[in-house]
């Protein structure tokens, strides 16, 4: 089959990353998709590890997530963020469910895109875990703070490149 004519290896193949927002607003609607995409995410014994915190544009904890990362121009921007965490009593193999929270974070970003919407995966944050989380008022005895999606109405194109296949593969098949 062709990647043409097959719409997840389209979204997989054309996704990019997005860090530039138009100040118009994201429907209720949409933002609760990507968190639906976020939740049908697989993980190791169903545990579902992940929780999210949504905060839209004007929100105060908004500045103070900014605050916690050198991309806080894109957190203050963003008409949309999710705070994507992990329940820490949820979790059975820190390696498992933090794999699955990344699978959750690429289904948030699939459905991001899928809706013509831009999004990126902002993981610097997590240089500044504890004041993030207090910023939020979660505990970091009960959550970890795995990333924040930020998204909108793209106010740019996103490009990426990518290394050649052959340059990954440690040996011929």
């Amino acid at each position: 089959m062709s990647v043409e004519h097959n719409e997840v290896l389209q979204a997989l193949f054309q996704r990019r990353s997005i860090r530039s927002f138009t100040r118009e607003a994201v429907d209720r609607e949409k933002v609760e998709t990507v968190l639906q995409a976020g939740r049908w995410a697989p993980s190791g014994l169903n545990n579902q590890p992940w929780r999210f915190m949504v905060l839209f544009a004007g929100d105060s904890r908004q500045q103070g997530l900014a605050e916690c990362t050198r991309y806080g121009g894109i957190v203050r921007r963003a008409p949309v963020l999710i705070a994507v965490l992990i329940d820490k009593a949820s979790m059975y193999s820190a390696t498992k469910d933090h794999q699955s929270v990344g699978a959750c974070m690429q289904n948030m970003l699939l459905a991001v895109h899928s809706l013509g919407l831009g999004g990126v995966w902002l993981g610097e944050i997590l240089n500044q875990e504890e004041r993030a989380l207090e910023v939020l008022g979660l505990d970091s005895g009960e959550y970890g703070l795995m990333a924040l999606l930020a998204f909108g109405h793209p106010a740019e194109k996103g490009s990426s490149e990518r290394k050649p296949l052959q340059e990954l593969l440690l040996e011929e098949w």
